[in-house]
């Protein structure tokens, strides 16, 4: 990134003050409904800082080209590679050759489980939760048909929406092979404690897959720290472009059995990406890893990209609780609403809530609050499928809104006043 797309620090903490940060998203200036739109849709996809767009464009104009030939523009499309490698490797606090690339985090879960069940035989057993999105249990659930493995499902309790670890103590035995489980509820904001959940699994010898999608763009990934073997997560949860992020132990990478055409390098980890790589994304990549590091303390801890990343997300941290928190009490004082999971003040959680309005259709609700307040959010089940029907939710859905780093005061209370306006029109 350039001294010019860097955002400016507070003077206060050393970190980038929300205004800085702001004038990087053009999205921003756009009005809808006579209002400046307020983007609540970051749990399903942020808003991309211009310094992303530049990085992509100036690949593509300057340097497209296949990869590892010998002229100069493949020759600067690898070090596109190695520098996105490295990039994720520090956003991840793993090595660059634990980290592939992929279309998105389904395709590359997909891939893994049909290379993991190459070592599995039938009646071997994998656990899900109740919890996660489906691209975290429908490429373990297709390996019932194809290996004759079996499923077992951890609850989660209703009453705070969080796991219910005494129900996924119960589904270990000695034939469990695999735990595929999510660092944060994509629907919830539940942070379930994963770290333990890895643990856990090993102490049966089992193996622990993370999906952090919902996870990383509000709390640093440490792989390490989590001791999981497989982690993924997706760019454009966290201000980049549309690419699938998988991290592997090395050793697991370089072993198992994976999908790939016969002249395609062997080594891990390219071996896991089949096909000619997005060169683009992966400049945009690299480009927003590097834009949230500039937005922490860079004189800390000599200002390597790791800790910066770490000031970066401290500083998130501190001006965003309050903010969700707001948000949550905002809510929580409306007529006829229902919020689900436990409050903030209760758990640890990422900056997204769900919520319905009693006898308001959720597609009802945000529609109204597209275009009467300009502020924009989701309806659905957002995949989390099995969240949904514990609930009961029906098909239109909960409304989902979610904080990022741009989100604003006034826009919470924005968002606020509109779901108590409808509320107060039936």
């Amino acid at each position: 990134m350039t001294a010019a797309a860097t955002p400016r620090a507070s003077a206060a903490s050393g970190a980038a003050s929300l205004e800085s940060i702001r004038s990087h998203f053009p999205a921003l200036a756009r009005v809808h409904a006579g209002h400046s739109v307020a983007y609540f849709d970051g749990p399903g996809g942020t808003q991309v800082p211009t310094v992303v767009v530049d990085a992509m464009r100036e690949y593509l104009l300057h340097h497209n080209a296949n990869s590892h030939w010998n002229y100069p523009t493949s020759i600067e499309t690898d070090t596109v590679i190695d520098a996105t490698r490295a990039a994720a490797a520090d956003f991840l606090n793993a090595e660059p050759n634990e980290v592939a690339f992929g279309a998105n985090m389904t395709t590359l879960t997909f891939a893994l489980s049909r290379a993991l069940a190459r070592t599995m035989a039938p009646g071997d057993e994998i656990i899900v939760t109740e919890l996660d999105h489906h691209a975290n249990v429908a490429p373990w659930v297709r390996l019932v048909a194809e290996r004759g493995v079996i499923i077992k499902t951890a609850r989660m309790d209703t009453a705070s929406g969080r796991l219910d670890w005494a129900s996924l103590e119960r589904q270990f035995s000695a034939r469990t092979r695999l735990l595929a489980i999510g660092a944060s509820s994509n629907a919830l904001g539940t942070v379930t404690a994963v770290a333990r959940a890895a643990e856990l699994a090993h102490s049966h010898g089992a193996r622990a897959f993370v999906d952090a999608v919902a996870y990383a763009p509000h709390s640093l990934v440490d792989v390490r720290a989590i001791d999981c073997d497989f982690l993924a997560c997706s760019a454009y949860k966290f201000y980049g472009p549309h690419l699938g992020v998988l991290y592997g132990k090395h050793a697991l990478l370089a072993q198992l059995d994976v999908a790939k055409l016969a002249p395609a390098p062997s080594q891990a980890p390219d071996r896991w990406e089949t096909g000619t790589l997005n060169f683009e994304a992966l400049a945009g990549t690299t480009a927003a890893i590097d834009f949230l590091a500039a937005l922490g303390d860079e004189t800390v801890a000599g200002g390597s990209r790791r800790a910066r990343l770490a000031s970066t997300y401290d500083a998130q941290h501190e001006r965003t609780e309050p903010l969700f928190g707001a948000l949550w009490d905002g809510l929580a004082s409306i007529r006829g609403i229902t919020l689900y999971g436990a409050p903030p003040s209760d758990a640890p959680r990422s900056p997204t809530v769900a919520f319905t309005l009693a006898n308001v259709d959720s597609r009802a609700v945000a529609i109204r609050l597209a275009n009467e307040f300009g502020v924009f959010v989701p309806n659905g089940d957002f995949y989390a499928a099995t969240v949904a029907e514990r609930y009961g939710i029906g098909r239109s859905g909960w409304v989902r809104a979610g904080c990022a780093c741009y989100t604003t005061a006034e826009e919470v209370e924005r968002l606020v006043s509109g779901v108590r306006a409808i509320s107060d029109d039936e």
